[in-house]
């Protein structure tokens, strides 16, 4: 199984960013799929699931209404659609498949002026 996340990079607050996980060898509308992210010093911490059926879950409560867990069967890829951002959403991001135990290299989301 490969993850590969893009899609991160420097943006100013209250601007938005949609990150994308690309599988491979895997098919992700077969599998319960995870955004997670890790700040600076802090614990890796779960942002949002898409289950095989689509149904979505923002966990965090600090990202509600801000951000969205999408999938596109075709392309084989899960996205993070992220809007108003702020400084604290600054941080590596990561997808995974958690039955797996399968996780990407991580992309890197700063937001600052």
């Amino acid at each position: 199984v490969q993850l590969v996340e893009s899609g991160g990079g420097l943006v100013q607050p209250g601007g938005s960013l949609r990150l994308s996980c690309a599988a491979s060898r895997l098919t992700v509308n077969a599998y319960h799929m995870s955004w997670y992210r890790q700040a600076q010093g802090k614990e890796r911490e779960l942002v949002a699931s898409i289950t095989p059926s689509g149904v979505t879950r923002t966990v965090l409560d600090s990202v509600k209404g801000r951000f969205t867990i999408a999938r596109d069967n075709a392309k084989n890829t899960v996205y993070l659609q992220m809007s108003s951002l702020k400084p604290e959403d600054t941080a590596v991001y990561f997808c995974s498949v958690p039955l797996l135990n399968s996780w990407g290299q991580g992309t890197q989301v700063t937001v600052s002026s």
